[in-house]
C-alpha cells in the first residue's frame, strides 16, 4: 500500500525534533527559545531549513505581500510557532491561507505553551 502522507520522511524528523525540544524544555517559554533550540535540533537531525525566510504572497499570479514563517524546512514545510496557553481555531485558518498564498502545500503549527505539546498539519493542494 503506497504510503500518502506528504513528506512524510521531513515531518517525522520535525516531529522527533519538537519533541525532544519539549521533553528537555517544558512548556511556557518564549517563541523565541523554541526557536534557538529546534534550529539547533534540526541541524542534529540534518534537515535543511531557514528561519524566518520572507516569502512572497501571491494573488493572480503577482506578489502583493511577504510573509515570514518561523522556519521554512527543507524548502517544503512552512513552520509557525506558537507559546500560547491556548491555540485559537484562527490561527489553523492563517496558516492554510498561508500556504494558498505561498504555494507551499504543508505547513505545521506547533504550540509549546501548555502542559500537551500541541501539532497541527495543514494542507493546501489546489489545483485549478
Amino acid at each position: 500500500m503506497e504510503d500518502k502522507l506528504l513528506y512524510r520522511d521531513i515531518t517525522y524528523k520535525i516531529r522527533a525534533a519538537l519533541f525532544q525540544v519539549y521533553n528537555t524544555l517544558g512548556f511556557g517559554h518564549k517563541e523565541i527559545v523554541y526557536q534557538k533550540a529546534l534550529a539547533h535540533e534540526f541541524s542534529k537531525q540534518k534537515l535543511q531549513f531557514t528561519k524566518e525566510k520572507r516569502l512572497n504572497v501571491y494573488y493572480d499570479n503577482i506578489i502583493v505581500g511577504h510573509y515570514i514563517p518561523d522556519f521554512v524546512i527543507e524548502d517544503k514545510v512552512i513552520l509557525e510557532l506558537k507559546s500560547l496557553n491556548f491555540l485559537a481555531k484562527d490561527l489553523e485558518k492563517q496558516l492554510i491561507y498561508y500556504l494558498k498564498g505561498t504555494h507551499y502545500k504543508l505547513g505545521l503549527l506547533v504550540n509549546f505553551g501548555t502542559s500537551r505539546l500541541t501539532i497541527r498539519r495543514k494542507i493546501w493542494d489546489y489545483h485549478p
